[in-house]
């Protein structure tokens, strides 16, 4: 391009941006919230983020109501002057937005809308006798982290707050409500908060019966189905931004009510989106603070299997999910050790080169990480039946104890469990054409892909914005609200969005695929370690 083509090319954004043309996506993720402006054919223009964490408060994660909006404040604010940076205009209002935020959890509120308990996030695990008693009455595979699970323990527990609840719903549904009025769910995060049926896409009918009935029996009076947020598909209208949304996004004024909003999603609804896997035989994985899967299924499977999450795309296709709740984190908690030695040692290294310094020294590693072992529970960790996490590296007197094996193991401890949740759906004949990745560890490229492909024994591609694929997913969606009477939503990821981009594609390594397989066969003898630890530390 040009000069001139260039100053043109940034006179037109900076035209699309003041005019309010562009689209805004959010994302309350696990360690970030993300917002994403994008402009035709889901290009990026301007972007902005925040930094928080969740909290172990009395024995549960959690994330407090005022940090979802301080965070949501800091996250606009730093999107309005990176486009004042860029295009030298602070955007009014927008032609579309959208909302997401890591699935699940257990918001529940009284009938004034006050929140009843403390956010309970996706990674307690204390929902056990709950996800039991509800997975056995409905013959389907309710998982710990569900919110059906945590109001069911909740009713078992005879929590006071039961009584006064008036609505439960997601953290991407509870923002959505504060910034248009409008109780709903996207069909992809409802199914992560009760069995969606994709014949109708929306709550199956016939097991909501039989829930209500379980939990009337032991709540007299309470009924699940009043509880539950309205479910809408992608590219139905789900309100539009209040003067109080806009205020709550941002204090300054600067932004205007009337915003047309898409159905509010889970973070793994965007990842499926940005990742243009949403038809049948397509698949995604995530790595962030936690790992998941998403393969888009042909059929129903022929059972039940508790590693194994049924959810659905935006769209409310059947999604198989295997959902691990520890991901990158315990890497990234190395990463910022070594960023310490290279500090002390006078380096000016920033974060990012030391994560990806390490990441390509695991390339140099023995195939099988030289006889280490690593375990990045953090939290418990339900495909291998713990309920709480400890952090361990494993070694005989023979390991080989390098950097190149010690980031391998870490890596390799990262994808380990999904493998083993991945198998279950080979037994199951799954079938899946492509396997994309996204998620901060692809940030660095090479490494992680070729690792992961190793650990999947299947190839796996990555796109450009497999680092940042969250916002830019739901912003995505957010923009589809204009074409959803044309065409449906895996056409338009085809034509409008994908067509013609970039995709690096990895193949196993069979020495690299040889290494996983032994280091799975030990992690797997050693889980009895990790379990003795959780009981002495």
């Amino acid at each position: 391009m040009s000069q001139e083509q260039d100053r043109t090319a940034v006179s037109d954004d900076r035209t699309m941006v003041a005019d309010g043309g562009a689209v805004l996506g959010i994302e309350l993720g696990s360690t970030r919230i993300k917002a994403a402006l994008v402009g035709p054919g889901a290009r990026p223009l301007a972007s902005g983020s925040h930094t928080w964490e969740n909290q172990l408060v009395d024995g549960r994660w959690t994330y407090a109501l005022d940090d979802v909006w301080s965070g949501l404040q800091a996250c606009v604010a730093d999107l309005l002057d990176d486009c004042e940076r860029r295009y030298g205009v602070r955007p009014t209002t927008f032609a579309a937005m959208g909302v997401s935020a890591m699935m699940h959890g257990y918001l529940a509120f009284d009938a004034a809308g006050e929140l009843l308990v403390p956010f309970r996030t996706w990674r307690n695990t204390s929902t056990g006798r709950a996800a039991a008693e509800l997975s056995d009455a409905l013959t389907y595979n309710i998982p710990l982290r569900w919110s059906v699970a945590h109001l069911y323990q909740a009713v078992l527990d005879d929590e006071e707050h039961v009584d006064r609840i008036a609505s439960i719903t997601t953290l991407a549904g509870y923002v959505h409500r504060r910034l248009t009025g409008r109780d709903v769910l996207g069909v992809g995060d409802a199914s992560g908060v009760f069995p969606v049926d994709p014949a109708t896409r929306t709550y199956d009918a016939a097991r909501l019966a039989t829930a209500d009935d379980l939990v009337g029996r032991a709540r007299p009076g309470l009924s699940l189905s009043g509880l539950l947020p309205q479910v809408l598909v992608a590219g139905q209208d789900a309100g539009t931004l209040t003067d109080e949304g806009a205020a709550l996004l941002d204090p300054s004024g600067t932004l205007r009510a009337g915003v047309p909003t898409c159905p509010p999603e889970g973070d793994a609804g965007t990842g499926m989106v940005a990742t243009a896997s949403v038809a049948p035989r397509t698949a995604n994985v995530s790595v962030g603070t936690s790992i998941f899967a998403m393969v888009v299924l042909e059929k129903p499977l022929g059972g039940v299997h508790e590693e194994l999450d049924l959810v659905t795309t935006p769209a409310g296709d059947l999604v198989a999910m295997v959902h691990c709740n520890n991901g990158a984190s315990e890497l990234g908690e190395w990463a910022g050790v070594f960023g310490e030695l290279a500090a002390a040692v006078g380096s000016t290294a920033s974060p990012d080169d030391v994560f990806g310094a390490l990441l390509h020294a695991a390339l140099d590693g023995e195939p099988d990480a030289g006889g280490l072992l690593a375990y990045n529970y953090l939290s418990g960790e339900p495909i291998t039946g713990l309920e709480h996490g400890r952090p361990l590296v494993v070694r005989t007197p023979d390991s080989r104890l390098t950097l190149a094996n010690f980031v391998r193991a870490q890596v390799f401890s990262a994808f380990a469990t999904l493998s083993l949740g991945m198998r279950v759906l080979t037994d199951e004949g799954v079938e899946v054409d492509a396997m994309f990745a996204h998620g901060g560890l692809f940030r660095t490229a090479g490494p992680a892909q070729r690792l992961l492909a190793a650990a999947l024994g299947a190839p796996v591609a990555v796109g450009s914005a497999a680092g940042e694929g969250g916002p830019w997913g739901m912003a995505v969606l957010a923009g589809y609200l204009a074409a959803a009477d044309e065409v449906d939503l895996g056409t338009y990821l085809t034509d409008r969005v994908f067509a013609g981009a970039r995709l690096d594609v990895v193949e196993p390594d069979a020495a690299d695929a040889k290494g996983f397989t032994t280091f799975l066969e030990r992690y797997a003898d050693g889980l009895v370690v990790e379990r003795a630890a959780t009981d002495a530390v």
